[in-house]
């Protein structure tokens, strides 16, 4: 029991400053305070003049002063109005001259700068709008996005912090509801038949629900676009993932892994703390808002809200809907490291308040390592498999939770677990370099009792110094993990010296004067009888679900991005007919809806939207591949048809032009009002036979070439989660270089019809088919 054990073990206190200078530690202290407010301050201020700034201000005063001191005759007009203002602000003409200019001025100045500031942001706003520049090619753009281009930097504020540009990017518009129920209707004929009866009945319920229900559920809409930040994100975290009741781990949670064959010459703990750093480090940046906003093509920025999640957040489980709670940085300010089950909380500052540096995490991993081995066997299995009741399913995890955790040291440890900035998994394991599928497939869902699958991230340090990550999904999308990741690398790699010492420790790499390093804290867990057999089943449970998924992760190195482009067409259009086509040879020649995420990030508080990649011209695509007949320049024809059209439909995904989120909304909205639809509840009830997603290599214009022979063993093979539908395939992939592309395909162990490795044998081989037709072309010309 933790009562008696902690009765004999070392007292827990949080550091007792016994024997310190008390007003050294008082005027530390406040010099904190003062520097995080000074920084909070100072980045509302910067954001809240932004695009204007405070220089803008001081010109404008400067200058009305000069003209009002001149009096030119020239200016007149302009000086006349200056102090017929200042009598309308009853400034006093009694008082000294330049006094009173300068009151003038300084009031005019305030008015015109709070109206220009406004005039600039709605203004870039209505610019931003504009997506014309999105359906022309970066070379060949038009004069009118050229000009549009030009406005937008020039309207556009200088230096902008992180989340600068989140008041003046535009709302998502809701799509006309014709327009969605016509496209609707068009992409399920591929997958029913042009004029099957499921087509028929799906026209007729479209049309009634068009003329009907529809067109109040759509004004409804259309007026929480105009006072919402985005009409349909909120009810998506809400009800997609925080109501979803099903177990986090494969349903939910996704993971991302570090370079594939690159084996770090470190020792493994130097490795975890130079990791740990540099993801903390990039936390810093972001509290302090010195992370620059991602901007495309140097001109439209995205929105960034989902970085300020990433970190010391977590998933609460509740019975009806789960919450999402972030805890500010006076909090948060502790890691959960975990080993062999024991739970630590290891702050990330000294006690003198200084951010630690590799050197010191690298200490203290050791420490932890040491203790861990010492303690483990106080420890029963059922403390030690405490995180495995976060894999079970939510309403049973809620009440459990609110059972066993709601008080004493169970509810202390809970909280230090729920505050952390992020987890960190010092594992035992290692896997071997070529076995990628092994390692994807552990950092997906582990042993089902290591990974506190409720944060919002964790981080699993394999034994050889190679890391994965495994995420909660609710706060965001992996888009940003992955930016996140590849500057980590890239500053590991460039700056590989600084953090390294020839034996394979890790270095201070930062000049600032540590103090003391605070001890680690054993996390105790008080596990009653019947807890230890709500833990015992959750293990079980965990452990069988994991048992069922097949993942396959392979890298596809016949080919890369760079043959892809010299065929005109997409690489991720490309690659999305290659899985048409295979799965049309894996199922016995079916086709699938298909689900492919783009991101909406253009606008404020976007997320993503689905691209519906199953359409009419793959269907005539894939048929053409199939037909020993046909010629390749017919199926070069078909193929580049079927990329045109999948491009045309990420293209508007993107620009807020989708039909899912569109029928999402009205769902919701339906649902909330008292109305029952028929039609809108079968639709959304369709399965996603193929979930596909793209995993991006490059985010960073400085990162190292992805092309280099040297860095071809860098390559990160990104990410997976497990398969949306039970006889289906989840896929994501990376377009890793101009050779190499990598494929996470995972399915059900439990279902006949499906084998992640064939599927993965024949989209090889869908590849190097489709490679063939211009190969062949060319050889005949």
């Amino acid at each position: 029991m933790a009562e008696a054990r902690s009765a004999v073990a070392e007292p827990r206190v949080h550091y007792i400053e016994e024997g310190r200078d008390a007003k050294k530690d008082f005027f530390r202290a406040f010099r904190k305070s003062l520097f995080r407010r000074f920084f909070r301050f100072r980045n509302q201020l910067w954001n809240g003049l932004w695009p204007a700034s405070l220089w803008n201000l001081g010109a404008a005063v400067a200058s009305l002063s000069v003209l009002l001191v001149g009096d030119w005759d020239v200016f007149k007009p302009i000086t006349t109005r200056l102090w017929w203002t200042g009598d309308l602000l009853h400034i006093h003409t009694g008082i000294p001259f330049y006094l009173r200019v300068l009151l003038v001025s300084t009031s005019v100045g305030i008015l015109s700068f709070i109206a220009l500031l406004y005039i600039r942001r709605y203004l870039l706003r209505i610019l931003l709008g504009y997506r014309g520049w999105m359906y022309e090619a970066p070379r060949t753009q038009s004069a009118s996005t050229i000009v549009w281009a030009l406005l937008v930097r020039l309207v556009s504020g200088y230096r902008p912090a992180t989340f600068s540009y989140q008041k003046s990017l535009p709302r998502m518009p809701v799509p006309p509801l014709k327009t969605t129920l016509k496209e609707l209707i068009k992409s399920l004929k591929p997958l029913y038949g042009e004029n099957s009866e499921e087509i028929r009945k799906l026209k007729q319920q479209s049309k009634e629900f068009e003329r009907g229900l529809g067109q109040k559920l759509q004004r409804i809409l259309v007026l929480k676009s105009w006072w919402d930040d985005n009409w349909v994100t909120g009810w998506w975290d809400k009800y997609v993932y925080l109501a979803n009741r099903s177990p986090l781990p494969i349903n939910s949670n996704w993971y991302c892994l570090d370079q594939s064959y690159y084996k770090p010459p470190t020792k493994p703990l130097a490795r975890a703390a130079v990791a740990v750093y540099l993801y903390l480090e990039w936390r810093q940046k972001i509290l302090r808002e010195q992370l620059a906003p991602i901007v495309i093509r140097n001109t439209i920025p995205l929105c960034m809200a989902q970085y300020g999640k990433v970190f010391s957040s977590t998933r609460v489980p509740k019975e009806d809907c789960d919450q999402f709670v972030h805890y500010d940085s006076t909090e948060s300010r502790h890691l959960l490291v975990i080993r062999e089950g024991v739970h630590y909380k290891l702050d990330i500052f000294d006690v003198n308040g200084s951010f630690l540096s590799p050197e010191s995490f690298e200490k203290q991993f050791n420490w932890i390592v040491e203790d861990a081995e010492r303690n483990k066997d106080n420890y029963t299995d059922y403390e030690k498999s405490v995180s495995a009741l976060t894999g079970i399913e939510r309403v049973e995890w809620a009440k459990i939770r609110q059972d066993y955790f709601s008080q004493g040291v169970n509810s202390e440890s809970l909280e230090a677990v729920d505050k952390a900035v992020m987890v960190v998994v010092l594992e035992t394991k290692e896997f071997d370099v070529k076995d990628l599928s092994g390692k994807g497939k552990y950092t997906l869902h582990a042993d089902g009792k290591t990974i506190w699958y409720d944060k919002s991230l964790s981080m699993i340090i394999y034994n050889d110094g190679k890391y994965g990550l495994n995420g909660e999904h609710s706060w965001g999308d992996v888009l940003v993990i992955a930016h996140i990741m590849e500057s980590a690398s890239s500053d590991e790699f460039v700056k590989y010296e600084l953090l390294y010492n020839k034996d394979g420790n890790s270095l201070p790499y930062t000049s600032t004067q540590h103090g003391p390093l605070r001890k680690p804290v054993r996390l105790l867990w008080d596990v009653l009888p019947e807890l230890s057999v709500q833990i015992d089943r959750a293990v079980k449970f965990n452990q069988e679900r994991n048992e069922d998924v097949d993942l396959c992760l392979s890298d596809h190195d016949a080919y890369g991005k760079g043959f892809i482009k010299k065929c005109r067409v997409s690489p991720d259009s490309y690659i999305q007919m290659a899985i048409q086509l295979t799965y049309y040879k894996d199922s016995g020649q079916e086709f699938a809806l298909t689900y492919e995420s783009a991101m909406t990030r253009l606008y404020l508080q976007g997320r993503t939207e689905t691209v519906r990649s199953l359409t009419a011209e793959v269907v005539t695509f894939v048929k053409a591949m199939m037909d020993s007949d046909a010629s390749n320049k017919e199926k070069i024809h078909h193929l580049q048809a079927a990329c045109n059209r999948h491009q045309q439909l990420y293209r508007d995904a993107m620009n807020g032009k989708g039909i899912d989120r569109h029928l999402f909304g009205l769902y919701v909205l339906c649902k909330g009002l008292g109305h029952e639809s028929e039609f809108l509840k079968s639709i959304l009830c369709l399965p996603w036979t193929l979930s596909t997603s793209q995993a991006p290599q490059k985010q960073m214009a400085e990162s190292p070439s992805n092309n280099l022979k040297k860095n071809e063993k860098m390559l990160s093979p990104g990410g997976g989660f497990g398969p949306v539908s039970d006889d289906g395939y989840g896929v994501c992939y990376m377009v890793a270089s101009d050779h190499k592309m990598f494929f996470h395909v995972s399915s059900k162990t439990s279902c006949p019809k499906t084998d992640s490795k064939r599927f993965t044998g024949l989209l090889f081989k869908s590849l190097a088919d489709m490679k063939g037709l211009f190969e062949e072309g060319q050889q005949s010309e």
